[in-house]
């Protein structure tokens, strides 16, 4: 697995949005950018400017992906029947990191996909360390047992912070959950607007 060492909320700073809705983003007190020039003016942005936004607000949502897997899932959704940007959709929240986030198992996605890594989820009753592994419709999702204490798990359960969404059922007091079927853009719960069919524009170039 590769090393983001980049810190979330840098990511945040350097496109200007509170990608995951969080209390705690710098964006909320600064929307400009980081660094000396940060607060300098923008002009209109290029077309191509614009799609390589979306992607990079897409990609850094779920996790800071890498550009090799992204452009992957990308390929996947080409290759599957029906719209291109709503199989995009449907694969990034397949991604096992997102729906650990996504059932409060953990309180980013970056923690996810920490806590996938270190052993500590179950799919279908085994062990599954891969955070970009696809869940499946009607698999079930489960916080190990010798897991279920931990701090971490808690706080994220209990955040008041977003809501489970409806293609998924969990049950927090046994740290268990069921992905019911894969979402369409209109599902998912993002804090800020996506543009899937922007991601579609920069690839087809």
């Amino acid at each position: 697995m590769s090393k983001r060492l980049e810190s979330k909320y840098k990511i945040n700073r350097r496109l200007g949005v509170n990608l995951w809705g969080r209390a705690k983003s710098p964006v909320n007190r600064r929307e400009y950018g980081p660094g000396q020039h940060g607060q300098r003016r923008k002009g209109k942005p290029s077309d191509f400017s614009v799609q390589l936004m979306a992607k990079q607000k897409l990609k850094g949502y779920y996790g800071n992906i890498t550009e090799k897997q992204f452009r992957r899932y990308y390929q996947e959704a080409v290759r599957r029947k029906g719209d291109t940007s709503e199989n995009l959709i449907n694969l990034l929240e397949r991604r096992l990191d997102a729906v650990i986030y996504r059932m409060k198992f953990a309180i980013t996605p970056f923690a996810a996909r920490q806590f996938i890594s270190h052993g500590h989820i179950l799919v279908n009753g085994r062990k599954m360390n891969i955070p970009s592994y696809l869940v499946q419709d009607g698999d079930v999702i489960e916080v190990r047992e010798k897991s279920k204490q931990l701090a971490i798990v808690l706080d994220a359960t209990q955040s008041a912070e977003r809501d489970v969404p409806e293609y998924m059922e969990v049950d927090h007091r046994q740290m268990k959950g069921t992905f019911l079927r894969g979402p369409q853009l209109s599902d998912v719960p993002y804090p800020v607007q996506m543009e899937p069919n922007l991601v579609v524009e920069f690839y087809s170039r």
